[in-house]
């Protein structure tokens, strides 16, 4: 495992974005390794449990008795003094009982070393795992996972029992893409139903609803200008952001319905809706990017997530509210002649069916 994680790593520190690179320290630990040679064993005559007995009493104790202090117990453990097993050689001369009642030294039925073990061993699922860990800068957190991912796949080989899983903040990330993909056509189909409801109509409904892609086209200019990664926080700006382009349909498309009822001609109903609606308008849009300003330029704790949803809102009002005032209009002209030529059409028809 520790060599499948290295080779992970290495991999993985050409996946654009992938920073600050490691994995989860499982050696280090110095230990000795005795391995008792039956051979010699047998040579010697000596016995294995009492060959383990020596080792394990001389390097670690072992219990001799227990002691009783009420409900407590402690074991009381008999260990070579340190001066007997501090080194390299003491412990090869540690003494061995024969059967035949001779002694041997532990080096001549044992092969001692010194190695690097493990210090801890990591489990989860009733399995050893070891982590490669890394970050995510100048990228998307999805995008980035899903290239390791495929990278991974295609260049880690790996044995039969042995297996990769992921696990992180992009958990997250998905859950959240869930939820919104779900909340998002929600929210824009109850916009739309009260608006309906607002309007008694389909056409004008529909027409404010126009409204949110002009805030998305500022909202994804400013992440890009600012070089910001699309965030759940930025999902959520775009959500609050629709609300706030809906309304400045709502007062531009209310006032041209208020203009027409008055029995003004369609141009100047619409030129005359636009010019006493754009201070409401306008002063809207700077309400909301005044506000939001310190948090789409803060560099302190919790900056990262309040930053792409403060740019978002900010770049979105301004091309909403200039595409509002500008586009809107025209669209509500055509929409409007192309309607009632539709009804003119439906009107010379029954006249023409009735003469």
């Amino acid at each position: 495992m520790k060599k499948k994680s290295q080779e992970a790593r290495d991999i993985l520190k050409n996946v654009k974005g992938v920073t600050d690179l490691g994995e989860f320290k499982v050696v280090g630990q110095p230990e000795y390794r005795i391995e008792l040679d039956q051979k010699k064993m047998a040579f010697y005559g000596v016995n294995i449990a009492d060959a383990n007995s020596i080792i394990e009493m001389a390097l670690g104790g072992k219990a001799a008795t227990v002691l009783y202090d009420n409900e407590k117990r402690f074991d009381i453990r008999i260990r070579y003094q340190e001066e007997f097993r501090n080194d390299d050689e003491k412990i090869s001369n540690l003494i061995v009982p024969c059967g035949n009642g001779n002694i041997v030294p532990l080096k001549n039925i044992a092969d001692i070393k010194r190695i690097t073990g493990p210090a801890f061993i990591y489990r989860d699922k009733n399995t050893r795992y070891i982590g490669v860990k890394f970050s995510v800068r100048d990228r998307d957190l999805g995008s980035t996972i899903q290239e390791s991912m495929k990278t991974i796949k295609d260049k880690l080989q790996l044995s039969d029992g042995y297996s990769v899983e992921w696990n992180g903040e992009f958990e997250n990330q998905e859950r959240a893409q869930q939820t919104l993909m779900t909340v998002v056509p929600i929210c824009l189909l109850i916009i739309f139903i009260l608006l309906f409801v607002a309007f008694g109509n389909v056409k004008d409904a529909f027409i404010v609803l126009l409204d949110v892609p002009f805030a998305l086209i500022g909202g994804i200019l400013m992440l890009h200008l600012r070089g910001m990664n699309f965030s759940i926080s930025a999902g959520i700006g775009f959500i609050a952001l629709a609300g706030i382009c809906v309304q400045d349909g709502v007062i531009l498309i209310t006032q041209f319905r208020h203009n027409l009822e008055a029995k003004m001609p369609l141009r100047k109903a619409i030129h005359a809706g636009v010019v006493s609606r754009v201070r409401p308008v306008v002063m809207t849009a700077m309400m909301a990017a005044i506000g939001l300003s310190p948090a789409a330029f803060s560099t302190g704790i919790g900056s990262e997530s309040q930053k792409p949803l403060a740019t978002v809102v900010i770049g979105g009002l301004v091309t909403s509210t200039i595409l509002t005032l500008l586009i809107l209009p025209i669209i509500y002209t055509i929409a409007h002649n192309l309607i009632h030529k539709r009804e003119n059409r439906k009107l010379l028809k029954k006249l023409g069916a009735v003469s």
